[in-house]
C-alpha cells in the first residue's frame, strides 16, 4: 500500500485529503508544517508528498529545495497561486507536478497515480535493469539511490522528473532527442508540445552538471530538434 504524506496548514484540508486517500486505498499521513513532515519522513517510508506551497510562516518552495538535497521523494505541489510563474518555480525547485487550488480530490488522485507510475518506470531501462551505475563525463549516476557523484566527489540528489530526463538522455547518448519525445518520456502523454517543463528539467540538470546553457558542452541544444547529451556512457553493475 502506497503511503502518501499531505503537508498543509489548513486542518480541514488535511483531514479531507487524509480521509479521501484512505477511502481510495492509500495509507495517508498529514503534517501541518515542515518540522512535522521531516519527523514522519524520518520515521516511516513515504512514497509521495503532497505539499502546500503557502504554509503558515514557511515557504513550500524552500521546503522542496531542501528535500531535493537529500531525497528523491516524488512531490506534488498544491497552491492557491495557480499562475504559470509559480508552477515553473515549483518545477524548478524539483517538484514532479503542480495542482492549483481549489481542486477536485479526484484530480489529485489521478496525478498521484501518474507520478507514482512515472517514478517507478524509467525510460529505456531495459539495458540497465540489472545495472546500478551509469558513468559519463566524469560523473557517476547511482540508479537505485537516484544520486549523482560529481568528478570531485560531491553527491547530488535528483528529483523524479530530473532523474527521468537524465536517464532518457543517457539511454540515447550523442543523438538529438526532440522535446516532444522527452516530454512523453519524462512527464507522460498528458503534456502538450508547448509545455516548457522539459526545458526546466534540462536547465536544472545543466546547473547540477555545471554545464551552463550558453557554453553547454554536455547537454547541447540542437536547433529545431531538441537536446542531445554528448558523452561516452558506460553502464556498470
Amino acid at each position: 500500500m502506497d503511503h502518501i504524506l499531505v503537508v498543509d496548514d489548513d486542518p480541514n484540508i488535511r483531514q479531507l485529503l487524509r480521509d479521501y486517500l484512505h477511502d481510495m486505498g492509500y495509507a495517508a499521513s498529514a503534517a501541518e508544517n515542515g518540522a512535522q513532515m521531516k519527523q514522519i519522513i524520518n520515521k516511516s517510508r513515504v512514497d509521495l508528498l503532497v505539499l502546500d506551497l503557502m504554509l503558515n510562516g514557511e515557504d513550500g518552495l524552500d521546503i522542496t529545495r531542501e528535500l531535493r538535497r537529500e531525497h528523491s521523494l516524488p512531490i506534488i505541489i498544491l497552491s492557491a497561486r495557480g499562475g504559470l510563474l509559480d508552477r515553473i518555480l515549483g518545477l524548478e525547485m524539483g517538484a514532479d507536478d503542480y495542482l492549483p487550488k481549489p481542486f477536485d480530490p479526484r484530480e489529485l488522485i489521478a496525478k498521484i497515480k501518474v507520478v507514482l507510475r512515472r517514478t517507478r518506470s524509467v525510460p529505456g531501462a531495459r539495458q540497465a535493469d540489472s545495472l546500478a551505475f551509469v558513468s559519463f563525463a566524469g560523473w557517476r549516476l547511482d540508479t537505485r539511490m537516484k544520486q549523482m557523484l560529481s568528478p570531485d566527489g560531491v553527491i547530488v540528489s535528483l528529483g523524479g522528473s530530473d532523474y527521468r530526463a537524465l536517464r532518457a538522455l543517457l539511454d540515447h547518448p550523442n543523438r538529438p532527442l526532440s522535446r516532444e519525445f522527452l516530454l512523453d518520456q519524462v512527464f507522460g502523454k498528458e503534456r502538450t508540445p508547448l509545455d516548457r517543463s522539459i526545458d526546466v528539467c534540462v536547465s536544472r540538470l545543466r546547473h547540477y552538471l555545471k554545464d551552463e546553457a550558453r557554453g553547454a558542452k554536455l547537454i547541447r541544444t540542437v536547433r529545431n530538434e531538441g537536446y542531445m547529451l554528448v558523452a561516452d556512457v558506460v553502464y556498470e553493475a
